[in-house]
């Protein structure tokens, strides 16, 4: 065996250990010599403090974000009419989904220069300040959240901080707080096709205060919630850092960052987008991957991501559905396991607006393309997810709720399969992920006991060796 490293410093609890001067220097200077020494001893060896372990997460999370889930609204698309005041008039019926957080996408007017379509980007704002006439007024938006909050739901606007529509008002006004090219002009995000929108400049301070206090302007004057921020990780994190302080100084927020980071939840963030996660679940939809490629994302979930981070999970949202295909496209028959899944499993889920109808359209960006509400077999699975989510303490977000912990079973590349228990709530979860029906054994103690099935309600018992039969893509969820 190799000798244990000597350790310096001084015992937990007791002051500096000083060290010795060598015995053959006489007794007179050895005393001196020793007090120096005693002094360089003190400031040479960390207190034991510095060894405690320290919190990486220093958000504050809202207490009414625990159990939450999200909703995005397209408010171009939501309704026949397209505007604020319509979209009022399904407040009710979003609460009764159940869903808490309502996302709404960008607010504000959209720039006419090098627009895209008849109607445009709303991720190219032409004012910060002010609502899009398409939509209503600021009025017709305060009195939105007014109704919202009346219902306990909030609100969290989108915010596009990362660039601007070409002729925003910042434009004249401030046209040295934009980015430009090698010859001196404004010019859109580097390698994107982005050419309806210029980028700003965040190492000019005046840009940084005066979008500071955009961001505290629609807090006071409209009474959101929070925001949703677009391209998070194209804008300094200590920029973001420091809104989120002054944000938090006036009320409760909630933040999510469109990025994939963990970073961005020590000081800023709430929530950031799990794009690896929805990047595994396609390719296993796909048949080009199997069970065991979701590995990866839970385990950096559970040892380089902070317990306290909220991670948004979805089967779809607007660029998903509008550039890549509806959920139905993606993930085909495997869409209501994938679903499922980002309930059950850790992290946030997202509901963009139209899937409880079964939407199986992809919503045009630029134009007016209203969604066909309809009743679907969606809204009441959405339903019953949600709910379960809000009364199993064990499926709340981030370190609310419990850990997944694998559970070990006979088909690994074919079922995935874990427990999330705490000591009030526990919830097991079987999910084949594959085209393939199984016939699986579930080994260990971790699941044994007797659940109440999600679906029917039954009474089951399940114990160390049990057999499950799913069919393809099937899913089982018991709970304790």
């Amino acid at each position: 065996m190799s000798p244990e490293p000597r350790l310096t410093g001084s015992p937990a609890g007791r002051g500096p250990s000083c060290l010795r001067p060598p015995a053959v220097i006489p007794t007179f200077f050895r005393a001196f010599i020793a007090a120096l020494l005693c002094v360089a001893s003190a400031f040479a060896a960390p207190p034991p403090s510095a060894y405690q372990p320290k919190p990486y997460v220093h958000v504050q999370h809202p207490s009414w974000a625990r159990n939450a889930t999200l909703y995005q609204i397209n408010t171009r698309q939501f309704t026949p009419e397209g505007t604020l005041r319509a979209a009022e008039a399904q407040l009710p019926r979003l609460k009764n989904l159940g869903v808490d957080i309502l996302w709404l996408m960008p607010i504000h007017p959209i720039g006419q220069v090098n627009r895209k379509g008849s109607l445009g980007s709303p991720y190219a704002v032409s004012d910060y300040l002010a609502v899009n006439p398409e939509f209503g007024t600021l009025a017709d938006l305060q009195r939105f959240v007014a109704t919202a909050h009346s219902l306990g739901l909030k609100i969290i606007l989108d915010w596009v901080g990362n660039h601007t529509a070409w002729d925003n008002v910042l434009v004249k006004r401030h046209p040295d707080w934009y980015d430009r090219d090698e010859h001196g002009g404004l010019r859109p995000t580097p390698w994107y096709d982005w050419d309806d929108i210029i980028d700003l400049d965040y190492n000019q301070p005046g840009l940084r205060r005066y979008m500071t206090q955009a961001l505290l302007y629609w807090v006071r004057e409209a009474g959101i919630d929070g925001y949703r921020i677009d391209a998070a990780g194209l804008s300094p994190l200590d920029f973001w850092e420091q809104a989120a302080r002054e944000l938090r100084a006036v009320k409760p927020v909630f933040l999510l960052a469109e990025w994939e980071s963990r970073d961005l939840h020590a000081k800023a963030f709430d929530a950031t987008y799990a794009w690896s996660w929805w990047d595994a679940m396609k390719l296993i939809a796909e048949g080009r991957a199997d069970a065991t490629s979701l590995y990866p994302y839970y385990a950096w979930n559970r040892k380089f991501y902070p317990r306290d981070a909220y991670r948004m999970l979805y089967t779809t949202n607007h660029d998903k559905n509008a550039w890549e295909g509806t959920e139905f496209e993606t993930f085909g028959a495997a869409v209501d396991a994938v679903t499922v899944l980002s309930f059950i499993s850790e992290g946030l889920p997202l509901i963009y607006n139209g899937q409880e109808a079964g939407n199986t359209r992809r919503l045009a960006f630029f134009e007016r393309d209203p969604i066909a509400w309809k009743d679907a077999p969606q809204a009441d699975l959405y339903r019953r997810l949600i709910a379960l989510k809000k009364r199993n303490t064990a499926l709340w977000n981030g370190a609310a709720g419990a850990v997944m912990e694998p559970i070990a079973n006979g088909a690994p590349k074919q079922v995935f399969s874990f427990v999330r228990g705490n000591g009030r709530d526990k919830v097991v979860a079987v999910f084949n992920l594959s085209a393939q029906p199984a016939e699986v054994k579930l080994t260990g103690l971790r699941h044994a006991g007797l659940y109440v099935d999600f679906n029917g309600g039954a009474e089951v018992r399940l114990e160390d060796g049990g057999m499950l039969s799913l069919p393809a893509w099937g899913w089982r969820v018991f709970i304790q």
